[in-house]
């Protein structure tokens, strides 16, 4: 049951174990009801049940996620590197102590897991003056423990192995590996604690490197509705990582995580962009047989960025890869206004009007349409922009994009097009006026010439 009083459960799987963690793992899978019987989503669910289980002594990560949270990894995910494991495990503990200290950051792992625990084994001068070796030491354990292959059994269609090993109860006891007796090469004994020297420790599960140095990741959640993961890790780099950098020498670090995939996304986004712009271009210059008019016609596609800006800050939204979607559709309605100001004014030339009475005549024919269209795409995307459902709320940067980018690019077209327009008419017939009055100055040098 949730805040609201809602039965959202419908089912919980949990598994222990199997994880390959230092110690014993346990994850829990909880399904909710469908969407329709409840008003809550995923990431409300996991906030009150990170909030309703509190602080787990002992525990070395607790991670809580939605299905409906934030896709292409965590929202903090700060891979730190160095050439002493010791001081960037340091440096990680300081840094996951420093994000603890910003609102809505959660789920916090400072990547520092103990490991497994481990028997280390190392010979002593008296194994190695035995004839003993590593591996002669380490076959025998594995075959007092494990077992040694004695002989293999045919029964029917299968091959039974049969190994010889230690009892159980001996073998389910520390004790046995310190009063394990083993065979030199020589065919003598020796006890396991004379020719060797154990000692327990801890194992890593996992190594991971990048160019040569080891890596340690620090990783977080951050509550979209608290706070703006890109606000705290722009704070971050400025502050606490720049510190660190100059405590701990070497020391590096990089973005992953979300950071990563929106890089990855926008990296694309760019190149989509700008073939998508080529190709707009090279559809207007072949009609209108002009460089100069697909630029005037593209001229207001930055404004609809800004107007889309301007969108998510009134509204109160943080920049998405869906605002980003929504900039690249607005692209298009953004043209389609700009051309119809600008075919309708080369109509009017055509007909023999100069550059001002035909930009004029133009803008006050197609203020309508252009105003009607802009409003009604406007006003037709409010109520996404106003939708408070879960399942509709990722679309909301979207629609904010296109309905603010819309209408701001228009205002600025009808005032920045004509003024574009009218430059380029004087532009070329100065060039005329240049061209004419050279043609005159040689006709009067050949006529002098003649003479």
């Amino acid at each position: 049951m949730n805040e609201l009083g809602e039965e959202v459960v419908a089912g919980v799987y949990s598994t222990i174990g199997g994880g390959g963690g230092s110690a014993s793992e346990l994850s829990s899978v909880v399904a909710l009801v469908p969407v329709e019987e409840r008003n809550s989503g995923g990431v409300e669910f996991s906030r009150e049940w990170r909030t309703a289980t509190g602080e787990i002594t002992g525990v070395e990560s607790l991670t809580f996620s939605s299905t409906g949270g934030r896709p292409g990894g965590s929202a903090i995910d700060i891979q730190l590197t160095g050439p002493d494991l010791g001081q960037v495990e340091m440096a990680a503990r300081e840094l996951t102590d420093a994000l603890a200290q910003y609102e809505g950051v959660s789920d916090l792992d400072d990547g520092t897991a103990s490991g497994k625990r481990q028997l280390s084994i190392s010979l002593t001068p008296e194994g190695q003056s035995l004839g003993l070796t590593a591996q002669n030491v380490a076959s025998q354990l594995r075959a007092s423990f494990y077992g040694a292959e004695a002989l293999r059994q045919q029964r029917g269609r299968n091959e039974v192995k049969v190994l010889v090993r230690l009892p159980r109860g001996e073998r389910e006891q520390l004790s046995t590996v310190e009063d394990l007796i083993l065979r030199t090469p020589t065919g003598g004994e020796v006890p396991l604690s004379v020719a060797a020297r154990t000692g327990e420790g801890r194992s890593y599960t996992t190594i991971n490197r990048r160019d040569g140095q080891r890596i340690v990741e620090v990783t977080g959640e951050v509550d979209p509705d608290v706070a703006d993961s890109n606000v705290i890790l722009a704070s971050v780099q400025e502050n606490e990582l720049a510190g660190l950098m100059q405590r701990y020498e070497g020391l590096g670090f990089s973005l992953e995580g979300e950071q990563e995939s929106r890089r990855d996304s926008l990296s694309a986004l760019g190149m989509g962009m700008a073939l998508a712009m080529f190709a707009i271009f090279a559809m207007l210059a072949i009609p209108l047989k002009s460089y100069t008019l697909p630029l005037i016609v593209l001229s207001g596609a930055p404004f609809g960025v800004i107007g889309a800006l301007m969108g998510h800050l009134v509204l109160g939204y943080s920049l998405s890869m869906m605002s980003m979607f929504g900039v690249i559709a607005l692209t298009g309605v953004v043209v389609n206004d700009s051309l119809v100001l600008i075919v309708t004014a080369g109509m009017y030339r055509n007909r023999g009007m100069g550059a001002f009475e035909a930009v004029h005549k133009a803008a006050v024919r197609r203020l309508r349409p252009i105003m009607l269209t802009s409003l009604t795409t406007s006003v037709g995307l409010l109520p996404m922009m106003l939708e408070t459902s879960a399942q509709a709320r990722f679309l909301v940067p979207m629609a904010i994009s296109l309905g603010f980018g819309v209408l701001f690019s228009t205002l600025v077209i009808l005032l920045l097009v004509p003024c574009l327009y009218l430059v380029r008419e004087d532009i070329i017939d100065m060039s005329r006026v240049a061209k004419g009055g050279e043609a005159r100055n040689e006709g009067h040098g050949a006529a002098a010439r003649r003479g």
